[in-house]
């Protein structure tokens, strides 16, 4: 297949800035994340922002299938020129609208994740992950760098927040290199990042409810400055007033922010609020 610059050429492919488009060119960066997949002939990869298809290609000559997800239709009419032949479905599909519990029952067996993810939708990229988790055994992507280490930020560091919490309730997340801007075409203003994804098979706390979870993590964040009791004390979740009662039983101190919390203690937080809602 043609390289990514060979083909930005054959094809006069102008990128699009309201799709915040920037074409990773790269051969070595473009077959390393490839790898970091660890493709097998069993597996069927949904690829998110297909592009020029460079490392569509590349996958699918280790894999059973895979799923090319483009919303630029001038990108669509190139993936079909070059991908013709291969084990590759494209689809003219917003990642965020693409039903990935359909394509596991498809494929019949998890699916493993991979593309240059659009820097303008990370978080809601990586919370659709999250939705799917139980029909994703892998995903390997590229952010902007601050967010890949907020992805993959750990307690008591300035980048862990909200979606570290949560995607760390259900995966196990690792940043792996970075990507510098002259890999890119265009140049992009900052550095990116490859983070790989390991859904567990169980969360780290079996969750009594994932959406009170998840308002809870959203919450404690809400003012990052504040403790956690008083960023949850004039909350919805200080149910009949007893949230520091519930804070003292799991030994949990108040006077605690909210990003000195592990995943593990905000699991079991919601769950004693869970337990209280209900009662």
């Amino acid at each position: 297949m043609p390289s990514a610059k060979e083909l930005l050429k054959k094809y006069d492919i102008r990128p699009k800035k309201r799709l915040s488009q920037s074409f990773l060119i790269d051969p070595n960066i473009t077959r390393k994340i490839a790898l970091l997949l660890d493709p097998g002939p069993g597996d069927s990869v949904v690829e998110i922002g297909s592009g020029l298809g460079v490392l569509t290609g590349i996958v699918a000559g280790h894999v059973k299938s895979v799923t090319a997800l483009e919303i630029d239709p001038g990108l669509v009419n190139v993936l079909n020129e070059e991908l013709a032949g291969k084990n590759v479905q494209v689809a003219h599909q917003d990642f965020l609208k693409f039903d990935l519990h359909e394509a596991a029952a498809r494929a019949g067996s998890k699916l493993k994740v991979i593309g240059n993810a659009p820097y303008n939708i990370s978080s809601a990229i990586v919370f659709r992950l999250i939705d799917f988790r139980e029909d994703i055994a892998s995903a390997v992507l590229m952010f902007q760098k601050e967010v890949a280490e907020r992805i993959s930020a750990v307690p008591n560091s300035k980048e862990y927040g909200i979606v570290s919490v949560i995607a760390s309730m259900y995966a196990v997340t690792r940043r792996e290199f970075i990507v510098p801007p002259g890999c890119f075409f265009p140049r992009p203003k900052v550095d990116s990042a490859v983070i790989r994804m390991i859904f567990r098979d169980e969360p780290l706390v079996e969750l009594k409810n994932p959406e009170l979870f998840r308002e809870l993590v959203r919450t404690a964040f809400a003012r990052r400055r504040k403790t956690l009791i008083n960023n949850l004390k004039n909350s919805g979740l200080n149910h009949s007033g007893k949230i520091e009662q519930i804070l003292a039983e799991l030994g949990i101190d108040g006077r605690r922010r909210a990003e000195s919390l592990s995943p593990e203690e905000f699991g079991c937080l919601s769950n004693k609020i869970a337990e209280l809602a209900s009662a």
